[in-house]
């Protein structure tokens, strides 16, 4: 597939960008050791959208390593996925919703991943799980959606994917299913150059509606072939929904925020979570914005934004649940509700915090609402 020959001429080595972004000999030992540890893998599409005369690029600072990856500040698994795992490659968290981590593969390896812990299996060996997760999910009536993520759910083949589908399609108390894939933002060929694909989705979705969840995170990032992909993927029948990661140097802009969300409801992608970025090993210095800075930033864009755009949600992915980051207080306090939690007795729970200039994360939060 040409999607794939792309991706083997990606970026992957020290080498393949030095000359281009004018490393010295230092900063590539460096940069060596970071990609040892955090792989690195840019495909020429992306590449293209980068200045290379900036430094501070937003669209660099997403994929390009940096020294700052090295500071040992932030933590392996913020939000809990290790212990909702409940066998190979899929998590179950939330009562309705199950998650297949189909991959541990990415068409570009975003340097803001919250899964750079992770310790990847091959399609392969998710795909030969895939009869205890449909058994699991049979007996599991509770649940009505399943999000097939990974790495990224569109680095499995066709043929995977339609083993994805053939299966869930068929469990009658299953709703809706979603794919979570990067490839509308990142390698958009993937899409508009694989007719199979397209063929596929539309087929099933005729079963059942099938959701698109993606991540685009600056307007640079809406080209022309971005916006073809999102009509191929619309085309076919499915819906396409967007997660934007709040990102220091990125989108902390309330004017590029909004820029980026009216951009998206423009093309009919629907905008419906700015998550804060967590508080992971290798990311957090390098992109986490403190809560009472991202909250202003997501305010005053939104007060540009049209009501389909201000819809969205400004949320953390915390260990005990999803939870919507209200606003401020005005006095050192901000307003938490639990969107959705893994605990029945925090269902809807509204908290107040008293949170520093600094504080980018909630850590233990005590029924009360304090934070310790």
């Amino acid at each position: 597939m040409a999607w794939r020959k792309a991706l083997e001429k990606g970026y992957k080595r020290v080498g393949d960008i030095s000359e281009q972004f004018q490393l010295s000999p230092n900063e590539e030992t460096q940069l060596a050791e970071i990609i040892s540890h955090y792989p690195m893998l840019i495909p020429e599409y992306y590449m293209s959208l980068i200045n290379p005369q900036d430094k501070n690029d937003p669209i660099r600072r997403m994929c390009i390593p940096d020294l700052i990856e090295e500071e040992n500040d932030g933590f392996l698994d913020t939000s809990g996925e290790t212990e909702n795992t409940v066998m190979t490659g899929m998590q179950h968290k939330y009562p309705q919703t199950v998650m297949i981590l189909s991959t541990n593969q990415c068409a570009m390896y975003c340097r803001h991943c919250f899964r750079k812990r992770m310790v990847g299996i091959t399609e392969e060996e998710t795909v030969s799980k895939l009869p205890g997760i449909v058994d699991y999910i049979k007996t599991h009536k509770e649940i009505n959606n399943i999000l097939i993520s990974g790495g990224d759910s569109f680095m499995n083949s066709n043929e995977a994917i339609q083993d994805y589908l053939e299966s869930f399609t068929s469990i009658p108390h299953i709703d809706f299913i979603r794919f979570g894939t990067r490839m509308p933002v990142v390698l958009p060929q993937r899409i508009t150059e694989d007719r199979e694909l397209i063929s596929l989705l539309s087929a099933y979705t005729r079963k059942k509606q099938i959701y698109i969840v993606t991540q685009f995170n600056h307007p640079r990032e809406l080209t022309p072939q971005a916006v073809q992909a999102v009509d191929y993927l619309k085309q076919a029948g499915c819906i396409v929904r967007n997660q934007t990661v709040l990102l220091k140097g990125v989108n902390d802009q309330a004017e590029v925020l909004a820029d980026l969300l009216n951009g998206l409801v423009k093309i009919g992608v629907i905008p419906y979570y700015i998550f804060q970025c967590r508080s992971v090993l290798g990311v957090k210095n390098q992109f986490q914005l403190p809560l009472s800075q991202g909250s202003s930033i997501v305010e005053q864009a939104k007060r540009k934004l049209s009501g389909q755009a201000k819809s969205v949600r400004y949320a953390m992915a915390h260990v005990s649940g999803k939870i919507e980051i209200l606003g401020s207080m005005g006095d050192n306090s901000m307003i938490f509700k639990y969107h959705q939690a893994k605990n029945v007795d925090d269902a809807s729970r509204i908290f107040i915090q008293k949170v520093t200039t600094t504080l980018g994360w909630l850590e233990d939060i005590s029924q009360e609402g304090t934070c310790k």
